[in-house]
């Protein structure tokens, strides 16, 4: 018999991305998914479409999240997305391939196809994006991280997978701001707390750098204007990290004594 595979994913607010992204899984053995707390009626919406729902509204970052999704699962192997990801028809062959000739502890890598305002970016350092989200459950495990966590897989063998995941990074403008703006406080708090600091020659060399390393040396020029857009993007990003940073690590508040 074939390993069982569950998809497991975290969502808040995502019931306009739920319908989709479901639709490319529907294949699988099961779908979990664990909200944080949503407004909207994402956690109805998914528990009409078939989905095993899990609420928990204490959020200690994405590591955290996403292990307590994992534990909801029972395949064996655990494919993670997020609700604005989609599976393609190439990756969904590729994924039943490996279920039904599994290769013990290793670890799958999946090109994430991004798209940004509207178009699919080629260059930027944006493609082929690989994550490793194909995984046995019980032998992988997540970080802690606040942000940008992963697996803790040191010394696995990584099997690059044929077929895409496509991302749609950005619903709307200002909501990508946003999610920026948390990912810079989170990442800075993370640091703050291992005693990182910073200065500001140091802010506005990886801040020009980040500019750099986008529009030339990932070749985002060749992105049209979503190339020089996004390499604005991640400057700005890199600006508001380590501007947070500084600030955290000089105790810089609002407060003020009248």
């Amino acid at each position: 018999m074939s390993p069982r595979l569950s998809v497991v994913m975290i969502a808040k607010n995502a019931a306009d991305l739920l319908p989709d992204c479901l639709a490319s899984i529907s294949w699988a053995d099961e779908i979990v998914l664990l909200d944080s707390g949503s407004s909207d009626n994402t956690v109805e919406l998914a528990r009409s479409l078939g989905v095993q729902v899990h609420v928990n509204r204490d959020w200690q970052g994405y590591g955290i999240q996403r292990q307590r999704a994992q534990d909801y699962a029972t395949g064996d192997y655990v494919l993670m997305i997020d609700t604005d990801e989609r599976v393609t028809p190439e990756l969904a062959q590729s994924i039943r391939s490996v279920l039904a000739a599994p290769q013990t502890g290793a670890i799958y890598s999946i090109a994430r196809r991004n798209y940004f305002l509207g178009r699919f970016m080629r260059h930027s350092g944006w493609y082929p994006d690989r994550v490793m989200r194909l995984y046995e459950r019980d032998r992988y495990r997540y970080n802690d991280n606040l942000v940008h966590e992963s697996l803790d897989a040191r010394g696995a063998p990584v099997i690059e997978l044929a077929g895409d995941l496509l991302h749609l990074t950005c619903r709307d403008f200002s909501g990508f701001q946003q999610k920026q703006l948390a990912y810079a406080a989170a990442w800075a708090q993370e640091r703050h707390q291992r005693g990182k600091k910073t200065s500001l020659a140091a802010i506005f060399g990886h801040t020009l750098g980040a500019f750099v390393k986008t529009l030339l040396l990932r070749g985002g020029i060749l992105d049209g204007k979503q190339g020089w857009l996004l390499a604005v993007v991640n400057a700005q990003y890199t600006f508001n990290k380590y501007t947070e940073l500084w600030a955290l690590s000089r105790g810089y508040s609002e407060k003020v004594s009248l």
